[in-house]
């Protein structure tokens, strides 16, 4: 199966990022040396590696001659983050009023 990023997939992982992030960053509050090792592992589950599939991709583009950054990339990566931040607002948001 060849997964190809877009901007679509971009913001499903941003959501789910921020969606689950906040929901778990509770656990992590003492400073328990377990606790750092399961939130470095939380991190790499619920942030990295949807970001690295969804936003990034698994095969590397080629540049176009003078190109210097791909600005695809750009956009996928700005529309992850703004959904990300904004999901993460909302949770935060809701479980303050809760």
């Amino acid at each position: 199966m060849s997964l190809t990023p877009t901007p679509v997939t971009a913001a499903i992982a941003g959501l789910f990022s921020g969606l689950t992030w906040p929901l778990i960053w509770p656990f992590f509050q003492s400073t328990a040396s377990v606790d750092s090792v399961w939130l470095m592992l939380a991190t790499v589950v619920l942030v990295a590696l949807p970001a690295h599939a969804f936003v990034l991709g698994f095969k590397k583009r080629r540049l176009v001659s003078g190109e210097v950054l791909e600005s695809a990339l750009l956009v996928r990566v700005g529309v992850w983050l703004a959904c990300a931040a904004s999901a993460a607002l909302l949770v935060s948001a809701y479980r303050a009023s809760a």
